[in-house]
């Protein structure tokens, strides 16, 4: 099985357009060890010929340049990219697609809930269906694509922020808000969770003894945002758990015996974006790798 991580940051990239913070401006500043990165989005496949998108990033294009297995290879109109699907209905999950609306046939698949969000805006209408055919699927159903099998399950989280106005009080939403996959070659197998709230008894069963994880990585700590000035949110009012403190990532993850583990979907103020600050060194000392635009693993 081949993966290709494409993009490692959160939503907005990193740096983000309009940030200012200490981890923001050493890449601006092009500083070692401070590299610049796209929205989270992975790509597997079993042949290194047909790919399996995660997540449509609204950075789609930039990693598709910076890709060449991804690059057309015949035709007139090719793409190598045959399926897509997608953990959440989040803007940096599908705003990518609308990159993808040049005749070019592939296969959609997400959760009914994510596809009523895309039914019910038009903008997606440009993804026209001779072209783009969309599957709802079944959580802890596996699914066949493109020589994988698939497990999309449900992880706490919350609607897309787009979708907060519209939910008063509870922002959980339903149990496909959230996903994670279980991706499968039948000798490999990997976790992908890019979002998530929490560790919950059923998902660290899951996860024990795992060859590979890829983990939501958004915050270093809960209150980050705050302290840093940049929003009165926290990590938890966001949906994400944060690596650091007893509630966090490093602590959960630390009997679960995973093989690898590798962070992805960092925010842009965490300062594990710094190869050479202190909190970088704790994750790694504490096993984990930090995913970068362009990482290769081959299981």
């Amino acid at each position: 099985m081949h993966l290709i991580v494409l993009g490692s940051a959160a939503g907005g990239g990193h740096p983000q357009w309009n940030c200012h913070t200490p981890a923001s401006q050493r890449a601006w500043q092009q500083h070692p060890g401070a590299q610049r990165r796209t929205q989270a989005s992975i790509a597997v496949s079993v042949d290194g010929q047909r790919w399996l998108l995660i997540n449509a990033s609204p950075d789609f294009r930039q990693q598709v340049l910076a890709t060449p297995a991804l690059w057309p290879q015949r035709d007139q109109r090719h793409s190598p990219i045959e399926a897509v699907l997608l953990t959440s209905g989040e803007i940096d999950h599908i705003a990518g697609l609308l990159s993808m609306r040049e005749s070019q046939r592939f296969d959609l698949y997400a959760s009914s809930r994510v596809l009523d969000l895309l039914a019910h805006n038009p903008v997606f209408d440009a993804l026209h269906p001779a072209y783009v055919h969309r599957h709802p699927f079944a959580l802890d159903t596996p699914l066949s694509l493109l020589g994988l099998q698939v497990t999309p399950f449900a992880v706490p989280g919350k609607v897309p922020l787009f979708m907060e106005s519209r939910h008063s009080g509870d922002l959980a939403g339903s149990a496909e808000e959230t996903l994670g996959l279980t991706i499968d070659d039948g000798t490999h197998r990997l976790h992908y969770i890019p979002g998530c709230a929490a560790l919950t008894d059923a998902l660290r069963e899951r996860l024990r003894g795992a060859e590979l994880v890829f983990f939501d990585g958004t915050l270093w700590r809960d209150d980050e945002l705050v302290q840093l000035g940049v929003s009165a949110k926290t990590g938890q009012r966001m949906g994400h758990m944060s690596i650091d403190g007893e509630a966090g990532t490093l602590h959960a993850f630390a009997d679960l015996g995973v093989a690898r583990k590798v962070f992805i979907h960092i925010n842009t103020t965490n300062p594990i974006l710094d190869a050479g600050s202190a909190e970088r060194a704790t994750v790694a000392a504490h096993g984990w790798d930090v995913a970068h635009d362009g990482m290769e693993i081959a299981l």
